[in-house]
């Protein structure tokens, strides 16, 4: 119980600083929106060919997009704590009873609300293009992404603690998760690669999760792909909270 009401009290904590610059929210689907309108609309012409997924051009990617902002929109959250500690705020901490684990899952849990919000934009801005959704697979799907936020989140904290510089921080993330985009089949399926590329995709845990959301897309909530990608991010994401929160402990000890 003690976990669940310090988690609130540091959730609420970052929720005011967020509100304070909502920007961030937008500059955060941006990207995916540039996205939308430039590179999918070229999918059209390849959508008929043999290999393509089901759904069409747009439900084919825009459910990538919604894992590829789970992935970008976890990965630079860590330059806020090594700012943080930078200032002594988790040196402060070391004073105070609150839960170690609340520090992880306060902040996790502004973070997967900032991508949640940022996944419904994106959504409600795909739909004039001719994508067409599900109201229990979108569900699925943000919960999907959610997981993804975590995991991603997860790992940025615990690599900013071990760290603590943003000259380190920044290219070991984001040379980190290129691969893992690639590999995940969010620009083009991955049915397209040639034998050893899908290889390597099917060890990217982001592949189920991308598989699970185009199904649920396509309103195929019984697909096994979807079970699989719920199953393999679950894992994933408690694993990499268990990991984060060790590194909060020994940083706040």
């Amino acid at each position: 119980m003690k976990v669940l009401t310090d988690t609130w009290i540091v959730f609420g904590r970052y929720l005011m600083i967020l509100l304070r610059n909502p920007a961030w929210v937008v500059i955060g689907v941006l990207q995916p929106f540039l996205y939308v309108v430039l590179f999918a609309p070229l999918l059209k012409s390849i959508a008929a060919m043999p290999g393509f997924p089901r759904g069409g051009a747009y439900n084919v990617f825009v459910p990538g997009l919604l894992v590829q902002l789970g992935l970008f929109g976890a990965a630079g959250v860590g330059f806020g704590l090594i700012a943080e500690l930078r200032g002594g705020v988790i040196e402060r901490f070391q004073v105070t009873p609150i839960s170690r684990l609340a520090l992880l899952l306060g902040r996790a849990a502004r973070d997967m609300i900032t991508i949640l919000v940022q996944s419904m934009v994106l959504v409600l801005v795909s739909l004039p293009f001719g994508l067409s959704l599900h109201l229990g697979g979108l569900l699925i799907a943000l919960g999907l992404v959610a997981l993804v936020g975590l995991a991603m989140a997860s790992v940025s904290y615990a690599l900013a603690l071990v760290l603590r510089s943003e000259d380190a921080y920044a290219p070991l993330v984001f040379t980190a998760t290129l691969p893992l985009l690639l590999l995940s089949g969010v620009l083009l399926p991955m049915t397209f690669a040639p034998q050893w590329l899908r290889a390597l995709a099917n060890l990217n845990p982001l592949t189920y999760a991308v598989d699970a959301t185009r199904a649920v897309f396509n309103d195929h909530l019984s697909d096994p792909s979807v079970m699989k990608g719920l199953l393999v991010m679950g894992v994933l994401a408690i694993a990499t909270v268990v990991i984060a929160a060790r590194s909060f402990g020994r940083a706040a000890a």
